[in-house]
Order: structure tokens, then C-alpha cells, then sequence
């Protein structure tokens, strides 16, 4: 499946293929407080439409992976991590792509906070 998401002011857009009906849902403090709802692609099939000249990022803890946000609206709509297994992922924001319904996808928990 083909999806296309963006922050709210539209500043920040992307492409990505994938299966996209469960989710990851994490507690950690972080992700909590940002209230996303993530799924997660190899690098190479997600795809940035817009500048990175309006994304702003942030790292934490053990600094593996980079959140971004748009420098206007403030929203999240994914982050990059590269795997220990040396694999590039991209972590879509579900929250930030209109065409998925959030009541239909199957979350599953992830204990970040404990980590």
C-alpha cells in the first residue's frame, strides 16, 4: 500500500509503501507526550516530497534515533533510525496520514519507558 502524509501546515510531506494496518504504540516519555502511533519501513521505501530546509529534529537517551518535527507547525510525522543489524528505518507517524483509519489498525504496546 501507498500512503502520503504530512504535518498540519503541509511544510513537511512524504511518500511511503508498506503494509500499514497495526501500529506501535510506546510509553516512553517521549513518544507518550507526542501521542503517535507508528509503523515502520525500511528507509529506502519512504520517501521525503518536501525540503528538509523546514525540519527540525531531536535526539535523546542513547541518541540512535532521530526525531523530526516541522519548524512551523511543530508537528512529528516520522523518524530515522538505523537498526543494530546495520538497517536503515524510517517510524511514520500513522496520526500524520489521512487515508488510515485509526480505529481499524491493531496496536500493539511497546514498552519504551523501561528501556
Amino acid at each position: 500500500m501507498r500512503i502520503t502524509g504530512s504535518c498540519h501546515c503541509g511544510n513537511i510531506a512524504f511518500d511511503a509503501e508498506g503494509e500499514f494496518d497495526t501500529a506501535m504504540e510506546c510509553n516512553c516519555s517521549f513518544c507518550r507526550r507526542k501521542g503517535v502511533l507508528l509503523a515502520f519501513v525500511p528507509r529506502n521505501q519512504f520517501q521525503l516530497a518536501t525540503s528538509r530546509a523546514n525540519l527540525s529534529s531531536y535526539q535523546f537517551n542513547k541518541h540512535v534515533i532521530t526525531h523530526y518535527f516541522c519548524a512551523d507547525c511543530g508537528i512529528a510525522p516520522f523518524s530515522e533510525a538505523t537498526m543494530p543489524n546495520g538497517t536503515e528505518m524510517a517510524a511514520i507517524n500513522l496520526r500524520c496520514v489521512p487515508e488510515i483509519d485509526i480505529a481499524a489498525l491493531t496496536v500493539t504496546q511497546y514498552d519504551g519507558a523501561s528501556r
